[in-house]
């Protein structure tokens, strides 16, 4: 975690190669803006917040052109963040209420790629063992997989279900593989129309923590958001849009 006066000195010295050490979209236009004495919107960004309430708002930013990519290290796309303050102490309707908003804002996303029968995969990254990266594990485990019954067992299955599979492929350091190449042997064998990630995220505030969401369908760099860079996980990699879900995960 970085003061804004670190995080702009890191992009002021860096001739247009920009350290941003967060994940979010929204955090880095605010930092480049800030940096640069930008007082409107960056050219190439597109942006608009909603506040739902009180504690629950939603902040939507398009990278639109190649200057907007540059700006914020960012590629072309969409980012949703969620924000829900205080989600730990939440009441049930607060907690009902932000599930309900990330489930329209990912139906949204997931509808500018694919129709509504389209199989999609479903990918947990992260290291089950460490706490801050176990997130992805944790949630395939709560993915309601239909793949196999709709192949196996359809006389079971409600008509116009979508079959999702979802899969947990570790990390590089217990697998000794990217998790791309492990991605690509699924993605090759089972012929899925789109690809969601679920991953832990990284942010420059630690007001964030289990607070905030990420949607964007441009892919992922595992590890980028703490200097750790791993494989893309892309359309570029994988040939088939890549959608991703990330959380500022504490426990």
């Amino acid at each position: 975690m970085f003061s804004d006066k670190t995080e702009i000195t890191n992009i002021n010295n860096q001739n247009k190669t920009f350290n941003f050490r967060t994940d979010l979209a929204s955090e880095r236009r605010d930092l480049y803006k800030k940096a640069n004495s930008i007082e409107n919107e960056i050219d190439g960004i597109e942006s608009e917040k909603e506040e739902i309430n009180e504690n629950l708002s939603v902040e939507r930013v398009k990278i639109t052109n190649e200057q907007g990519e540059k700006a914020i290290g960012k590629p072309k796309g969409n980012y949703v963040t969620i924000d829900i303050k205080k989600l730990k102490i939440a009441q049930d309707e607060d907690i009902q209420k932000s599930a309900e908003i990330l489930t329209n804002e990912l139906k949204k996303i997931i509808d500018l790629h694919i129709d509504s029968q389209g199989e999609i995969l479903v990918v947990g990254l992260g290291n089950i063992y460490v706490t801050p990266d176990s997130l992805g594990p944790k949630v395939v485990n709560d993915i309601e997989v239909t793949r196999h019954i709709i192949n196996y067992l359809p006389q079971y299955v409600e008509e116009g279900t979508r079959m999702v599979s979802a899969i947990s492929p570790g990390v590089l350091g217990t697998t000794g593989i990217e998790t791309v190449e492990i991605l690509k042997g699924i993605v090759d064998n089972i012929n899925p129309k789109l690809v969601i990630v679920i991953d832990a995220l990284a942010s420059r505030s630690i007001e964030r923590i289990s607070s905030t969401v990420q949607l964007s369908d441009t892919g992922i760099v595992p590890g980028a958001g703490v200097g750790n860079k791993r494989a893309e996980i892309s359309e570029a990699t994988l040939n088939i849009p890549v959608i991703a879900i990330r959380y500022s995960y504490c426990c």
